[in-house]
């Protein structure tokens, strides 16, 4: 194990922060903390991690970042017993060209791929989707990996890797590694196929291909914020004509939903059918209604996004097939 596997905190919800005039001396240990009791855990190696989780069982969560749990733990929605903090892993942080994909380590900065060369170069849709993941402070702390396990079905990243085809690789002590189609990772509302003694340590997404065309889009209440709905659209044309489409969406259901050429209606030269296949899709869903906007609201910017995202992906397309 790691030498310095981690530091327990106890939250004393009892003691009181207030104090009176005259700059006295704070014990800083005694402070309330917002954030629920929990023991910190903070391993230097993959193995150390694993060994963690096997180890504290449901009782523990991975710290990824930060930028979704922490809240969660705020607001007394998530309460482990343990956190296991991936922040020292520097193994699974990088961007690397493995040939046909590409491989993004699980705790590399989202604002890091985003920023990529390779990423825009050869996922271009990638890094379209981080640019709307909340503000660049955000995207900083954010990690890819932790985007992606934490499952929030109105988030970017699982939408892109949805629709990318990516490949979530994962790791147990007990079972070692395995693979996980991203259409099989996302099970529900927060929750994916990852175990509870399980790391995702990478993500392989496929280059983009000759004559492909990807767009994402997104409304939101204001920038920053939680979109409404997002849609993520991958076109494939060949000799100028459309040979496959796929579209994926976010926050209108609990996970991020797909659609093939087929499911949408759109047939191989039927360019025209992009506007009838948002239409449909919008009647097909029953989103929830909240707060950001009600389910007819949803439906109705299914039918704007679809269409717009296709459309500009097929542009994409027929511009890198010309060239």
């Amino acid at each position: 194990m790691a030498d310095d596997p981690g530091t327990s905190w106890v939250h004393d919800t009892s003691a009181s922060t207030a104090r009176l005039p005259g700059r006295q001396k704070t014990n800083y240990a005694r402070c309330v903390l917002k954030l629920p009791p929990f023991a910190y855990l903070a391993p230097s190696t993959l193995d150390d991690a694993l060994s963690l989780l096997s180890d504290r069982g449901d009782e523990a969560r991975v710290l990824a970042g930060g930028q979704s749990l922490i809240p969660l733990l705020a607001l007394r929605l998530a309460r482990p017993e343990c956190l296991v903090d991936l922040g020292r892993l520097t193994e699974l942080v990088g961007i690397a060209d493995h040939g046909p994909s590409v491989g993004i380590g699980a705790m590399t900065k989202e604002l890091m791929v985003e920023r990529s060369a390779v990423v825009a170069a050869q996922l271009p849709l990638l890094a379209q989707a981080l640019s709307f993941i909340g503000h660049p402070a955000i995207r900083s702390r954010g990690t890819v990996g932790g985007s992606l396990a934490h499952a929030d079905p109105a988030a970017e990243l699982p939408a892109a890797a949805l629709v990318l085809e990516a490949e979530m690789r994962v790791v147990s002590r007990d079972r070692g590694p395995r693979v996980i189609p991203a259409k099989d990772f996302f099970l529900g509302p927060f929750t994916t196929a990852l175990a509870s003694d399980e790391i995702l340590t990478e993500v392989r997404i496929p280059k983009q291909a000759p004559g492909s065309g990807f767009c994402f889009d997104e409304v939101a209440r204001r920038v920053g914020d939680f979109a409404v709905v997002g849609a993520a659209a991958a076109v494939q044309v060949q000799e100028g004509q459309l040979r496959g489409c796929r579209v994926t969406l976010t926050g209108v259901a609990d996970r991020p939903i797909l659609r093939t050429e087929v499911e949408l209606g759109i047939g191989e030269d039927s360019v025209d059918s992009f506007s009838a296949a948002g239409q449909r899709l919008a009647q097909e869903l029953n989103p929830p209604s909240d707060l950001h906007g009600s389910s007819e609201y949803r439906r109705h910017l299914v039918a704007l996004l679809v269409p717009q995202v296709l459309g500009r992906a097929h542009q994409v397309a027929l511009a890198g097939s010309a060239s």
